[in-house]
């Protein structure tokens, strides 16, 4: 089983920065960042498949940057010019996903891990 361990959490301002982490225990072709926030449905923001150029959500791309580590297995999400509506629990989650499937509309099902979450608030 892959264990994966968020951090990088926390509580920011509009227009401010996080940078969100993953350490997973070995390497899956396919990881993701997903957020659920209240009442909303969990959905992917930023996808990498390995080889392929990152996917994002349409409302973060241009602000967020998903980026690997390959010798440490950890997984990055940095946050630039955070919204309000960004507010969520953030979700690591990795699976075998190919990379025509490993993509930001796949369905959090698509994956067979998860981490426990990391809570990102954003107030204005």
């Amino acid at each position: 089983q892959v264990q994966l361990v968020e951090s990088g959490g926390g509580s920011v301002q509009a227009g401010g920065s996080l940078r969100l982490s993953c350490a997973a225990s070995t390497y899956t072709r396919c990881m993701a960042w997903f957020r659920q926030a209240p009442g909303k449905e969990r959905e992917a923001v930023a996808v990498l498949a390995s080889g392929v150029i990152p996917r994002y959500k349409r409302s973060v791309e241009g602000r967020f940057t998903i980026s690997k580590d390959n010798d440490k297995n950890t997984l990055y999400l940095r946050m630039d010019s955070l919204k309000p509506e960004d507010t969520g629990m953030y979700y690591c989650a990795a699976g075998s996903l190919s990379s025509a499937y490993c993509t930001a509309a796949a369905p959090p099902g698509n994956y067979n891990y998860w981490g426990q979450g990391t809570q990102v608030t954003v107030s204005s």
